[in-house]
């Protein structure tokens, strides 16, 4: 960091030493660092930060809202000038398709003005979950300052997030709020949408696991009633809409939507067009009149995107696409910011009829509005403002196209230079301030203890490596090939042990479990289990791909599936000695021992009796252990309904028998979903030890919970709650074991609790161990 950007900074910090220090004290300080910038630079860092162009609605009013009648009822109609400027574009961005993502990324980072801007703002401010998108909200806001007036001289501003995951619009928002003097004394409220990073069945490539603030600020984020998160489901936008019911007003809408297109980037905005429709559609529903609506989308050449920037012009005073500085300029991403909605009344009919056609195919239906509707004057400015966009992320493609082949040092330098100026520029620009982190959203939680998915995790999301090419080939092997090529082919191929997890033990029990915040939630059923909070995304991308390229073979049946030879199947001596050594006894006032130590296994006598005699101080007591989930729902895993009733009814009989200081053997196919990690929790909560042994001793896929030293005390605290599960369950499946309705039990304990203390590592430890057992066995057959 250079001297003076190092300056600016520092003074960013000394503005907030004392507490009554007013910003334009610190304006006065920063003037004071600012360094010298050349015509040059400073016309291209003017440049930067101007990258907007504004709609001008003409004074005759010819710019009107169609009627209803004939939205969706003619076919699209392309404007051959925007089609011939997508088919440019792809050209050009088609000229990366040999470049290695990551190589290609690292320079494009190296090359972005506003490259430095993160790690600066994250230096002086102290921002919460202060990332790319929170440097772009920011600037938004503090280039239109979208928050109405009327709200901030009420002081109560009230605020909706759609697709916000990880929250950084939020935090960015927040930020503004406490460090400007007009907003400092607002009431603020806030509620939010993304896809659940809890839920099982979303897929790993729209959904963000990153979940540092849901995790803290859960009643405030809306799943739906199937939990999912869609907003892209009709029941959903009413749903949203009775969830801000309580809201005075609805200030302004931020929409940050999208979703991984990078397999087939050509149509981008056609990909993501309905998502478009349905979160302004939700922002025209929920607004209330002078209120703005910031949405993100890409390139606006397709018919879908020409009509929804028509809409939106008909419904706001002043709508603008912009390009915030810290948004790559190579990529197509622009904010369009719409300020003064003009309210309901006008738009209501239509919205009436766009919404009887809500759903994930909104945008690819018939056309939203016939051409012939479309003012000539509307889609004139629209043209130039598209031509405007093309042409500047052109110029940023070719320029890194050069400089990839060839920088010489005096340009590396001139771009240091512009990309420290920029940083400086940035905190000068938007005044950023320093924020206490007792200021911050985190600071009050429901869980203050909680910590999250991602903390100290991989993520999960579908991290991109080789070039465009050479991904498109690897999609045409199979998935043993891909395997072998990926980061966990070394581990996937070792074999067994019988020590597996022997060292990683939960202990217990934890006296202190609020099972009164304890409830449950219903949900769609699952159809799959492509997402689970407790293992690594990657792995169980690979277990299904496998399944599903299994699915009509032998081999998705593990009950039959052949062992692995080198494999060590861990001998039921072992467990049950390490049991007995576990166990707790009572005693003579001699120090004699007068009880042996009792120990429930839900398994075949023939496989654990054999070893009894072996182990003279323990007892076993047999029950039958939950059956495997059926084979017609390969990819559920722990999620078939069926199964984890079956576990449960296995818990509530343990939790209802044993005596205090028991054992307890109990047999798991995996703890992939809330529900059978829910499970583990409450052995957790009601026994002394809780270890794993896998692969399980009976031979089937899975592991063995092995749980020691019981105590009722907890269990009698936890049965009730756990009843409640099984009734709600047993009325879900409709009384019979074989019918599997729509609707499932998805969760019963809060995932602040899920979350907390040691049962992350317990969980993400043993699925891995048990997907590693199912990989390896698959790549052999």
């Amino acid at each position: 960091m250079c001297s003076s950007l190092r300056a600016a900074v520092q003074s960013v910090w000394r503005m907030n030493a004392g507490n009554g220090t007013r910003r334009k004290a610190g304006r006065q300080q920063q003037n004071q660092n600012m360094v010298y910038f050349d015509p040059e630079t400073r016309t291209e860092i003017k440049g930067l930060f101007s990258k907007v162009k504004t709609y001008i609605r003409p004074a005759n009013g010819e710019w009107c809202i169609p009627d209803p009648n004939v939205a969706f009822k003619y076919p699209a109609e392309e404007q051959s000038h925007l089609q011939a400027l997508k088919v440019s574009l792809n050209a050009v961005k088609n000229q990366l398709s040999d470049k290695n993502v990551q190589v290609w990324h690292q320079h494009t980072n190296s090359t972005n003005r506003a490259g430095k801007v993160i790690a600066v703002v994250r230096s002086a401010s102290n921002a919460e979950i202060c990332t790319q998108a929170w440097c772009k909200f920011y600037e938004i806001l503090g280039t239109f300052n979208p928050l109405p007036e009327e709200a901030l001289h009420n002081g109560e501003l009230n605020t909706v997030h759609l697709c916000e995951a990880p929250g950084a619009f939020i935090t960015a928002l927040n930020h503004y709020i406490k460090t400007s003097e007009c907003t400092r004394y607002c009431d603020w409220s806030w509620a939010a949408n993304t896809l659940n990073p809890y839920h099982e069945a979303n897929g790993g490539s729209t959904t963000i696991a990153d979940d540092r603030l849901i995790a803290n600020t859960l009643p405030w984020w809306f799943f739906g009633s199937d939990n999912t998160g869609n907003i892209m489901i009709q029941k959903h936008l009413l749903e949203l809409q009775a969830f801000v019911g309580n809201m005075h007003s609805v200030d302004m809408v931020t929409a940050d939507g999208s979703f991984d297109c990078q397999e087939n980037p050509d149509e981008q905005e056609a990909l993501v067009s309905s998502l478009h429709y349905c979160e302004a559609t939700a922002a025209l529903l929920l607004l209330s009149p002078g209120g703005s609506f910031v949405l993100k989308m890409f390139t606006l050449y397709e018919h879908s995107s020409v009509c929804l920037l028509y809409l939106l012009n008909c419904c706001f005073r002043s709508v603008n696409v912009f390009k915030p500085a810290t948004s790559k300029a190579g990529n197509s991403e622009v904010y369009v910011v719409c300020l003064h909605y003009d309210g309901k009344e006008a738009v209501r009919p239509l919205l009436s009829k766009i919404i009887r056609n809500y759903g994930p195919n909104l945008a690819n239906r018939e056309a939203l509005f016939p051409n012939a509707l479309i003012p000539e004057s509307f889609l004139k400015q629209h043209e130039e403002v598209c031509v405007y966009f093309h042409r500047l992320q052109v110029e940023t493609i070719t320029e890194n196209l050069q400089l990839f082949e060839n920088m010489s040092t005096e340009q590396r330098q001139r771009l240091d230079n512009i990309r420290d100026c920029v940083a400086q520029e940035y905190l000068q620009r938007f005044q950023v301030s320093f924020l206490p982190r007792g200021r911050w959203i985190s600071r009050n939680t429901v869980s203050p203890a909680c910590c999250s998915v991602s903390a100290g995790r991989p993520l999960g999301q579908k991290k991109q490596t080789g070039s465009f090419n050479e991904r498109r080939e690897l999609q045409t092997l199979s998935w043993r090939e891909r395997v072998e090529r990926g980061c966990h082919a070394t581990w996937i191929q070792r074999h067994c042990t019988e020590v597996a997890g022997t060292s990683c033990i939960l202990q217990g029990p934890l006296m202190d479990c609020r099972v009164d915040s304890w409830y449950v939630i219903v949900g769609a059923a699952l159809p799959s289990v492509r997402n689970s909070p407790f293992c690594d995304g990657g792995l169980l991308n690979h277990l299904n791909e496998a399944l599903i390229d299994s699915a009509d073979s032998s081999a998705v049946d593990w009950t039959r599936l052949a062992p692995c030879d080198s494999c060590h199947v861990v001998c039921t001596a072992s467990v049950l000695s390490d049991v007995a050594g576990l166990g707790i006894f009572t005693a003579d006032s001699d120090g004699s021992k007068n009880k042996k130590s009792q120990c429930l296994v839900f398994g075949s006598r023939s496989l654990w009796g054999d070893c009894e005699s072996q182990i003279h101080d323990l007892v076993l007591t047999f029950s039958a252990e939950p059956s495997s989930p059926q084979r017609g729902c390969i990819t559920l895993h722990d999620g078939e309904a069926v199964y984890q009733q079956e576990l449960l009814n296995c818990l509530v009989f343990s939790l209802q028998n044993l005596s205090p200081g028991d054992a307890l053997l109990l047999p798991v196919f995996s703890a992939l979903t809330r529900v059978t990690a829910a499970l583990v929790l409450c052995l957790h909560l009601c026994f002394r030890s809780v270890t794993f042994r896998c692969p399980s001793p009976s031979g089937h896929i899975g592991a063995v919970l092995v749980c020691v030293g019981f105590c009722p005390e907890v269990a009698a605290r936890i049965l009730p709650i756990l009843n409640e599960v099984q009734t709600c369950m047993g009325q879900l499946l409709g009384g019979k074991e074989d019918t599997v309705g729509d609707r499932q039990v998805l969760q019963f304990v809060p995932m602040e609790e899920l979350l907390t203390g040691g049962l992350m590592e317990f969980l993400w430890t043993m699925n891995s161990e048990i997907i590693q057992q199912k990989l390896h066995l698959l790549m052999l057959s």
